[in-house]
Formats: structure tokens, C-alpha cells, sequence
């Protein structure tokens, strides 16, 4: 017969079933064996999985998405416990702190006129936090995490370069500055194209794209678009329409992959013109 658990309410009894599922003796093999850096893959998971929900605007799934997420931050608060390290309390306590302190405009006597304003005295906040804790690095670039996607850690350096006036002044140098790294990057394809087992010429594509790429994502923040949204738009735009055409082409009694590239643009932009109702 199952057990009856008897648990209390809210984070408490989380807690508690994240306690039951790691014991040693009674737990789940599986949650047992976990540690630090095999759950993190999953923590990341969870995160996408909350903007997912978020950007198809369906609440019920977000419910249960946080849900999975606030579990990632209880499972390493639990192993952190067991070594002795600290507890979920010790995470409230160290992020409820952090965020009084902060926000001096809103828990003191300092006052912002802006969300610029603020976004400025956070980062000086965050500076002088490094510089209290004795860390050497003095950059306006320090403290940025290298593990975040690579994207998301082109804004970031960007926008700290930006607080020490190291910008672009507007949209249109960014413009500019594109259009030149995806010329480089035309001159490296055709030095691959001549010497395809150059491994220099491959190692030199491969920066330029990213150039290309690191363009893109400062374009996107001068445009005050979320390179990851942006993104995501465009994978579920094309996945929309390439499943569009799958269809089409199977209701024609083809499969689109013995299908010509011709053939297959001819439902692409079949499936674009559906989209625009035409």
C-alpha cells in the first residue's frame, strides 16, 4: 500500500519531499545519485522551459513550469545542506538581503528618476559589492558569468562597456558595422572555398561569424529587443512553416524530402502567404 504523506503547506513540505526523495535509504535511486553538475543541465532546461511558456502566453503551463524551476533551486539548496554548506533558508535570507540592498530608493532615503537611472545605480551597487569582497578584478566587465548561453553574455559585456561610455551613439553604426563584419565574412568563405583543409582559414570563418553574430545580438539591444526572444520568435516562425509545407506537400501526395529545392520554396512561400492570409 502507498504511504500516506501527511505534509505541511507551501515551500515547507517542497522541502520536505526533496529531503525524502535524497535519503540514502528510502529515497529515489535516481535523485540520490544527483549532484551539482549533473542537475544544472536540467536547471537550465527549466528556465527555457518558463520563457517558452511565457512567450506563448499560456499561464497554466507557467504555473508548472515555476513549479519545475523552484524545484532546481530546492534540489541544490538540499545538496548544499548535506555537505554542510548552507540551506533553502540561507538562499531566502542571501536573496531578500541583496534585494533590500539594492533598491535603496525603494527600502531607504535614496531616490531614482528612471528605470535608466536605476539600471545604472544597480550595476554601481554590484561594483562596489565585488570591490567590498575583496575581488581583484576591476573591470567594468567583472563578475559576468561565462557560463550564461554566449548570447546572452554579448549583451551583458555590452552594456557594461556601455557604462563606461564605450557605445555606439544609435542604431545606424550598428547597421553599418554589420553590413562590413558579413563582407569579412564573404572573404573568408571564398579562402575556405580555395583551401577547404585550411584549418587557419576555417579558424578565421569561424571568428568572423561570430563578429557577425556579436553585431547582431548589440543590434538587438539598441533596438531594446531580448536577443533570446527574438530568437525564439524566429525558430517557432520557421518550424511553423516548415511543418506548413511538410503538410501541404503530403497532401499533394509528396514527401518533401524527394522533392527538389525548388519545389520546396514553392511551399515555403506557399506557407508564408497562408500566414499573411493571402
Amino acid at each position: 500500500m502507498a504511504e500516506v504523506l501527511n505534509l505541511p503547506p507551501g515551500i515547507a513540505g517542497l522541502l520536505e519531499i526533496m529531503a525524502r526523495l535524497r535519503d540514502p535509504q528510502r529515497g529515489c535511486p535516481w535523485d540520490v545519485e544527483q549532484t551539482f553538475a549533473t542537475i544544472v543541465p536540467y536547471t537550465i532546461e527549466e528556465a527555457y522551459e518558463v520563457a517558452d511558456a511565457v512567450d506563448r502566453g499560456d499561464r497554466d503551463a507557467l504555473k508548472d513550469e515555476l513549479g519545475d524551476l523552484l524545484l532546481q533551486v530546492v534540489f541544490h539548496a538540499r545538496m548544499a545542506q548535506e555537505e554542510g554548506a548552507f540551506g533553502f533558508d540561507d538562499v531566502v535570507a542571501a536573496i531578500s538581503d541583496k534585494m533590500v540592498r539594492r533598491h535603496p530608493h525603494v527600502f531607504g532615503e535614496a531616490s531614482v528618476e528612471d528605470a535608466q537611472a536605476q539600471t545604472a545605480a544597480w550595476e554601481e551597487l554590484k561594483r562596489r559589492e565585488r570591490e567590498a569582497a575583496g575581488e581583484a578584478d576591476a573591470s567594468a566587465l567583472a563578475g559576468i558569468a561565462r557560463g550564461l548561453p554566449e548570447w546572452q553574455r554579448a549583451v551583458k559585456l555590452q552594456k557594461r562597456a556601455a557604462t563606461v561610455g564605450f557605445d555606439w551613439p544609435a542604431p545606424t553604426p550598428v547597421i553599418a558595422k554589420l553590413h562590413e563584419e558579413i563582407e569579412e565574412v564573404r572573404v573568408e568563405f571564398d579562402a575556405v572555398a580555395a583551401a577547404p583543409d585550411d584549418a587557419a582559414a576555417r579558424d578565421r570563418l569561424e571568428e568572423e561569424i561570430g563578429d557577425v553574430l556579436f553585431v547582431c545580438a548589440n543590434l538587438a539591444r539598441h533596438a531594446k529587443v531580448d536577443v533570446g526572444a527574438a530568437l525564439r520568435r524566429a525558430n517557432l516562425k520557421f518550424e511553423r512553416r516548415f511543418r506548413a509545407m511538410e503538410l501541404q506537400a503530403a497532401q499533394d501526395g509528396m514527401a518533401l524530402a524527394e522533392l527538389p529545392l525548388e519545389r520546396q520554396d514553392d511551399y515555403w512561400e506557399q506557407a508564408k502567404r497562408a500566414e499573411r492570409g493571402e
